[in-house]
């Protein structure tokens, strides 16, 4: 069977073998039919590809365990105009509005950015203008709530390398000052964050955004932008930290990352902090192959198997504030329900209270087969 860039699996695609972590850690038996969550699994464990059955040219694409989008539940017209969703409430007011268009301007700067070291290696690097602008951005919102409400609704489908880099150096500089960094090492961070991924601007177009599937010299090229990042900064008068940020940032504490297969003690500790903010922007964007996935789903990946692959003191840190965030908001169930979420369980995170439309209270730890698959 051939092997399949991880980029290329579509649910319903079956394993053809059981699927281990470079340390001996199964993660997927061989028969297991791929789910959108499972695809997001092994992106969030490293896997770069997997050997896997085809779909069939006529079967349509097998529906997640955990279903991403709503379930056609008949509404009303006059309860829906008259009950917009969180999400639409937060995308009518006009400092969303303010926000998207100051964001897409950040997101084309950071592209210029990258082909101006990319074309002129040689030319200073003005780090205090690209700092004062991310910051002007990061002040446009009111709190951390605020923050990932408006970065959650800024999302497109596939978005870009530049979009991506702007996301991860704003959520690292959201953990740092969890952590209560001092300023100067907030600034390395977001530098840390907005660089992380430029060696994948070398990737030629039409492989990076390719619809179909990549030759293995294409997936290899791919693979490597860790080691291209790190060379293209490399000779750049910045922080160290940046630099091993950029190369680091796909090693895992268990020994299962690339490209050097580091463990623990031998990963920089902002490298540490942009894989978690990398992993997590990308499994909650839309990809080619997949929906987003919910925080909510995004938590639960990250409470099964992060403390295994992240730094725990970064790792407890996120996961706990990031759940918090997410209180008081609206979200569906996977049974087409709704709800609220009055308070949130801090041993599981996943199963917060809920207040029901009928008024009641109920504890998801009492409920196992619910599962939030939607903040709305």
């Amino acid at each position: 069977m051939k092997n399949y860039p991880t980029s290329e699996l579509q649910p319903g695609m079956k394993v053809t073998e059981t699927i281990f972590t470079d340390n001996g850690q199964m993660i997927m038996e061989a028969g297991t039919a791929l789910t959108s969550e499972l695809i997001s699994r092994l992106t969030f464990y490293g896997i770069g590809s997997v050997p896997a059955e085809p779909l069939p040219e006529t079967a349509a694409p097998m529906a997640s365990a955990e279903p991403i989008k709503e379930p056609a539940v008949a509404i009303p017209s006059k309860s829906r105009a008259s009950n917009p969703s969180y999400a639409q409430k937060i995308k009518a007011q006009p400092e969303f509005m303010a926000y998207q268009i100051e964001y897409q301007k950040k997101a084309y700067n950071i592209r210029s950015l990258f082909d101006s070291i990319i074309k002129h290696p040689e030319d200073p690097v003005d780090l205090q203008r690209i700092l004062d602008s991310c910051y002007m951005l990061a002040g446009m919102t009111k709190t951390t709530i605020d923050f990932f409400d408006k970065m959650h609704n800024m999302r497109l489908d596939d978005d870009s390398v530049y979009s991506h880099c702007l996301n991860v150096a704003l959520i690292a500089r959201q953990m740092g000052k969890w952590m209560q960094f001092p300023q100067e090492d907030l600034d390395i961070l977001v530098l840390c964050g907005l660089f992380h991924d430029i060696g994948k601007v070398q990737i030629p177009d039409e492989i990076l955004n390719k619809p179909g599937k990549y030759t293995d010299e294409e997936f290899a090229l791919i693979q490597q932008h860790p080691t291209a990042s790190y060379k293209l900064l490399e000779k750049l008068p910045i922080d160290e930290r940046i630099k091993k940020a950029a190369l680091m940032h796909h090693e895992r504490c268990d020994g299962s990352g690339y490209p050097q297969g580091l463990k623990a003690n031998e990963i920089d500790d902002f490298a540490e902090i942009i894989a978690i903010a990398d992993v997590y922007d990308a499994m909650t964007a839309a990809r080619s192959y997949r929906s987003p996935l919910c925080p909510f789903q995004a938590i639960g990946m990250f409470e099964k198997d992060g403390l295994q692959l992240y730094s725990p003191k970064y790792i407890l840190t996120f996961l706990n504030r990031i759940a918090n965030t997410y209180q008081n908001n609206r979200v569906l169930l996977n049974n087409g329900q709704s709800a609220n979420v009055v308070m949130i369980n801090s041993k599981h995170l996943t199963r917060p209270m809920l207040q029901m439309d009928d008024g009641s209270v109920v504890d998801m730890l009492n409920l196992p087969d619910w599962e939030i698959i939607k903040i709305i």
